[in-house]
């Protein structure tokens, strides 16, 4: 069976491991453990009856509950069957400039989309050193996205007939850059898009979405997820927002029906859910803590500080070696990162878990629990 590109494929891992899919702990999706909550389960299951029905063309309720919950007009808003689809609609839209620019590493889908539409890519780097020291000199990691364009670019006017492509926080970095940091970018770009797929696990006084400015550029895309921080991968769902003009011109380019009945209600129900919102923001900072200072006591492993719900650890021994000893011997899936081609074998991304999840990781990994231990390499 053929390596996945994407993290949480447990069929694959299964036959690795030899044993059942539900036997995989799984630390390579970065999809919060505290879900789905009882209120989107109750949702689906009253909807079940409706199942004989179309759902809604125009998803009004579902996009009126979004406008309340972003305050902003329905118009601006169109639900998607998971942020991919939006993403593939997005990939179109860059492709008819003259180059986009992408922040790399990036999240593979990028790729994807870019080159389903033969768009012009211009790869602007994150260097992980690089950051380091800039972080060091000057105390703030929103800088270096500024610093790492102007090396590429030079020129802001060469920017005006292109894209922009990046997400926030940085997938797989974990980095969040400030607002302020990417408002400049909307001048000097012909179209920015900013994937927010990990904003909602930042606690509202620390978020810096885009969101709030979007009607003050039509040139601005925030794309949205709402599968990872209720756990709701497997319906599908995500949201673009941006100008009512752009999303009625994808909405022509697309299937009709894109989001099933179930999935709209859920979606409903988690977004008026407060209680299980701040459970998320309440649990997240001291389990992220308890991974991090543990990944860092571990000899030859360094985790990077992450604002999402998963962590970048680098590596001095091969990481896809690594994988596939956690999972002959323990039954773990850790993500590698052999598809970001700046990261390689020497990094891998877990996701945080709860208490007990990520102990078992930690033991597994330092070897206290028999092999990897000094097999590693």
């Amino acid at each position: 069976m053929r390596q996945p590109a994407h993290g949480g494929n447990l069929a694959w891992a299964a036959a690795l491991a030899g044993c059942p899919p539900d036997a995989i702990l799984d630390f390579s999706a970065s999809i919060s453990p505290l879900g789905p909550p009882y209120s989107a389960i109750a949702a689906i299951k009253s909807q079940i009856g409706n199942l004989k029905h179309y759902p809604d063309p125009n998803y009004s309720e579902l996009r009126l509950a979004l406008s309340h919950f972003h305050q902003l007009p329905p118009e601006w808003i169109l639900p998607g069957n998971g942020s991919a689809e939006l993403l593939t609609l997005i990939g179109r839209e860059l492709a008819q400039l003259a180059a986009t620019t992408l922040i790399t590493p990036a999240f593979g889908d990028y790729y994807r989309t870019l080159r389903a539409y033969n768009a012009k890519v211009l790869e602007c780097p994150l260097s992980l050193v690089t950051c380091t020291e800039l972080c060091r000199s000057i105390g703030d990691w929103s800088l270096v996205l500024s610093f790492a364009e102007v090396l590429v670019i030079g020129d802001w006017s060469l920017t005006k007939d292109k894209g922009l492509l990046l997400n926030n926080p940085h997938n797989p970095t974990g980095k969040l850059f400030s607002r302020d940091c990417i408002l400049p970018y909307l001048e000097q770009f012909a179209l920015v898009v900013v994937d927010e797929a990990f904003m909602d696990f930042v606690p509202p006084n620390q978020e810096q979405s885009l969101i709030p400015v979007v009607q003050e550029y039509p040139n601005l895309v925030v794309l949205r997820s709402l599968t990872k921080f209720y756990s709701l991968p497997g319906l599908r769902l995500g949201y673009a927002i941006a100008h009512p003009d752009c999303l009625a011109r994808w909405q022509l380019w697309r299937d009709p029906w894109p989001v099933n009945t179930l999935a709209a209600a859920a979606a409903i129900a988690a977004l008026q859910d407060t209680e299980f919102q701040q459970q998320t923001w309440a649990w997240l900072p001291p389990a992220r803590n308890q991974l991090f200072q543990g990944l860092a006591e571990i000899p030859g492993l360094q985790p990077q500080a992450s604002a999402a719900n998963f962590l970048l650890v680098e590596s001095q021994k091969s990481t896809s070696q690594l994988q596939q000893q956690l999972l002959k011997y323990h039954q773990i899936l850790i993500r590698d990162c052999l598809s970001f081609k700046e990261l390689g074998d020497r990094f891998f991304r877990v996701a945080v878990r709860e208490e007990s999840d990520n102990q078992r990781l930690l033991t597994a990994l330092s070897g206290e629990g028999g092999a990897p231990s000094g097999d590693k390499g």
